[in-house]
């Protein structure tokens, strides 16, 4: 078949595209990507995954799993630090991103699409490649909103995807790495950081598709190029880090509307979820009728309010950081460690088991989860009654809210309503 002469030509102008520019802001990626797998991959280690049916929102993840392990407790700003680096980092790369897909967006046109085995396989890679990395920053951004417009639930979508795409990664490295160094090498890069835009000239060339046919005359320089994406990566980086550092900085947060404070006073920090969204039923956590439901090896206790409150009141220090990215600096909890009331349905307290946890949240994800022993054993982790001195607001899971150190924000329950210690899930065993 003829190939239109339009399309035999390279259409794309540009005289700044070329193997040193792509293999630029790869290298970029490189750093970065498998720095942003390792943090996702401990997230989903922190949410427990193989614990619980309630944790678990990717059914059949097989050997996908083969890592997982107990999340520690210690220490208590872990989780913090590693999924506040996941999002922000990722938030950062996505002008590099845009940008290394600008750069070899003619590769993605050639004609004729497949010239022999090896090239079927390089563009395999490549369509997995761009596929896969717009599919994988395009859901993080979504869930840093909370605007869930793809079909089917966060967890398993971005887990099964951060596959393919580090898969995708991994094969593109391999094919491509020793063509990327020698692209490095054939310009000096303070030399380009040097030359403006009248003296900029397009890259010899060298039969990789990248470099424009008939260049159109420069408008920007191969430094104003990398300028311009490091400027955006700059920017996200000062409108998205401020909800994980914390402090003054979070004010400049403004890429996190969903971590942002919620009034003033004890209870003024941030929450994911409020009273309202998460469709509380008054009844439900009405402090005159409110029972606290606690099982395990000895029985089954129902506590009144005031009865836990007469319980021995510890406190604790601990931040909220949650799988979007956003965290609050250490506030002050009182309550009731989970251990003591492992204690009162049979358990040793230095023997606590695991416990599964039910709120009073009707509808939703996260309306249950499991924690492991480790972490009911932990004499930080609570059933909060109070912070910063404060009864807990609606907002905050009144009248009673688990806190644990070092695990995500979701993993922390509000209005909690039942707790059975030796089970991963409604009627199960230990």
């Amino acid at each position: 078949m003829k190939v239109p002469r339009h399309l035999s030509q390279n259409p794309w102008r540009s005289p700044l595209r070329g193997p040193w520019l792509t293999s630029v802001f790869g290298a970029v990626l490189l750093v970065g990507i498998p720095v942003l797998f390792v943090t996702g991959l401990l997230s989903y280690a922190a949410y427990n995954p193989d614990l619980s049916a309630a944790n678990d929102r990717t059914p059949g993840k097989g050997l996908l799993g083969f890592y997982l392990f107990a999340w520690p407790t210690h220490p208590y700003w872990l989780y913090r630090l590693t999924q506040g680096v996941h999002v922000t980092l990722g938030i950062v790369l996505v002008p590099v991103l845009l940008a290394k897909l600008w750069s070899v967006v003619p590769k993605l046109f050639t004609v004729p699409p497949v010239r022999s085995a090896g090239h079927a396989l390089e563009r395999l890679s490549l369509l997995l490649l761009v596929g896969g990395g717009l599919f994988e920053f395009l859901t993080g951004v979504l869930n840093v909103q909370l605007d869930y417009l793809f079909p089917g639930s966060f967890y398993p979508l971005h887990f099964y995807g951060a596959w393919v795409f580090t898969g995708a990664v991994a094969a593109h490295v391999a094919l491509r790495l020793p063509r990327t160094v020698r692209a490095l090498r054939s310009r000096d890069f303070r030399a380009e950081l040097r030359t403006g835009t009248a003296r900029t000239r397009p890259e010899p060339q060298d039969g990789s598709g990248l470099v424009a046919a008939r260049p159109s005359a420069p408008t920007m320089s191969r430094r104003g190029a990398l300028g311009m994406v490091g400027l955006g990566s700059l920017t996200l980086f000062v409108v998205t880090a401020g909800q994980s550092i914390g402090g003054p900085l979070r004010r400049t947060a403004l890429l996190a509307p969903h971590g942002r404070p919620v009034g003033d006073g004890p209870n003024g920090f941030p929450v994911n979820k409020s009273y309202t969204a998460a469709r509380i039923h008054a009844p439900d956590v009405d402090a005159e009728v409110w029972r606290l439901a606690v099982r395990g090896r000895g029985g089954p206790v129902s506590l009144t309010l005031d009865e836990v409150r007469r319980l021995a009141v510890h406190r604790s220090a601990l931040p909220i950081a949650c799988v979007e990215g956003w965290s609050t600096e250490n506030q002050h909890w009182e309550g009731v460690r989970l251990a003591a009331l492992a204690e009162l349905v049979g358990h040793e307290a230095h023997e606590a088991p695991g416990v599964f946890v039910e709120s009073a949240q009707p509808t939703g994800s996260f309306r249950a989860v499991a924690l492991r022993g480790n972490q009911v054993r932990d004499p930080r982790s609570l059933l909060a009654l109070r912070v910063n001195g404060a009864d807990l607001s609606p907002d905050h899971g009144y009248p009673a809210r688990i806190i644990v150190p070092d695990a995500p924000g979701v993993m922390n329950t509000k209005w909690v309503r039942r707790l059975t210690f030796g089970a991963t899930g409604p009627g199960a065993g230990a």
